[in-house]
């Protein structure tokens, strides 16, 4: 892995969702509105930082494109992605913070799209390791549901694409701030697909997001004990994270054997993220790179990345940079210009051994 394949589109971009203090409704004494969380601003600096930073000369960039509806309904139910063309098309809100206007099918497809031709590169042998920097994120989307910004599950999708084109055994890192609820639904009672996510405590959320993200939320039938849930307490902060990767995800991951190591690369467990509070910094998700490289070293040399959230424009592109600078062993590239909160990483330990009691009945290696 002397570098990585970016992946994008364009019309990921085309996604408009608007401004104001969405989860509150309607504040007419704002003078000037936030805008949506999840807008294209969020990916332009991403897309910036990687076109025009020290690591520029290590990226290599490809074109995306649209998923077709047959490719979508390989996970998604087809009235579900019916029904989503047609809400775009009319502009419509799923929920208030989760919502579609003129233009955002065109950059669902082309996020799904995008994520599944990063996904054929590493499949094909013409790439070690593929980032799709895709947007709207899919992680919260299941089989009929839109949830959490998300309409199609771009993760999942490509990792039902690898299962398709023969790969036995996938595992799915998701180190986004939220549960990875879709994800977890649309492989629970499967065992060929292993699904890891660590996440913010935040329960459900409502007919949308039923899933609660705790520990004993394993998987079902053939899928029990397939799915982890690393429910993690507000401000756990690097060594958290990382103890939580070393005592239970990577062990299972090597009980497990994949062909193929896939991470849902979200980046707002960042220390200034709107919708986390985990206050990682750059060093935290440069180690996080680190360890997800070691892993597809260990199995095969393949490392798929797709993008889900990351929400402070600034913070979440730095973050970005960081955890790609962890996957190409290049150490500290760009100084971290702002972060300063204490790295407690005993704050973890309970929700660790939550996750290991839930799982040992499983697995040895977490006995």
């Amino acid at each position: 892995m002397d570098r990585i394949d970016v992946f994008w589109h364009e019309d990921v971009l085309r996604h408009d969702t608007g401004e104001g203090v969405f989860d509150a409704g309607a504040q007419d004494w704002l003078e000037v509105p936030e805008l949506h969380a999840e807008n294209a601003e969020r990916v332009r600096n991403m897309r910036g930082i990687l076109r025009g930073g020290p690591l520029a000369d290590r990226l290599r960039w490809h074109e995306g494109r649209h998923a077709t509806v047959e490719e979508a309904t390989t996970l998604h139910d087809a009235d579900y992605v019916a029904e989503l063309e047609r809400a775009c098309a009319e502009g419509r809100e799923f929920s208030r913070t989760t919502l579609v206007a003129p233009g955002s099918w065109e950059a669902v497809l082309a996020a799904a799209g995008t994520a599944l031709t990063a996904a054929d590169a590493v499949l094909d042998g013409t790439s070690a390791c593929a980032y799709a920097l895709v947007r709207p994120p899919g992680h919260h989307a299941s089989q009929r549901t839109a949830d959490g910004y998300c309409f199609l599950n771009n993760t999942a999708l490509a990792a039902e694409r690898a299962r398709r084109r023969g790969v036995q055994r996938v595992a799915i890192l998701d180190w986004d701030v939220h549960h990875g609820n879709g994800t977890q639904t649309l492989f629970a009672g499967r065992a060929d697909v292993l699904t890891v996510s660590f996440h913010m405590r935040h329960r459900s959320w409502g007919a949308s997001h039923p899933e609660t993200g705790a520990a004993d939320e394993v998987g079902t039938g053939e899928g029990e004990g397939y799915n982890v849930n690393l429910e993690l307490p507000l401000g756990t902060g690097n060594g958290g994270y990382l103890a939580a990767w070393d005592r239970v995800a990577e062990p299972l991951v090597h009980a497990f054997e994949p062909e193929l190591v896939i991470i849902a690369s979200g980046q707002d467990a960042n220390q200034y993220d709107p919708n986390g509070r985990q206050s990682l910094d750059m060093a935290g998700f440069r180690a996080l790179g680190e360890r997800a490289r070691a892993l597809a070293d260990r199995y095969g040399g393949r490392l798929l990345m797709v993008q889900e959230g990351g929400y402070s424009r600034t913070y979440s592109a730095l973050c970005l940079h960081a955890s790609l600078e962890g996957v190409l062993g290049t150490g500290s590239l760009l100084d971290d210009p702002i972060a300063f909160l204490p790295d407690e990483p005993e704050r973890a330990d309970a929700a660790i051994e939550a996750t290991r009691a839930s799982l040992g009945r499983y697995w040895d290696v977490l006995r």
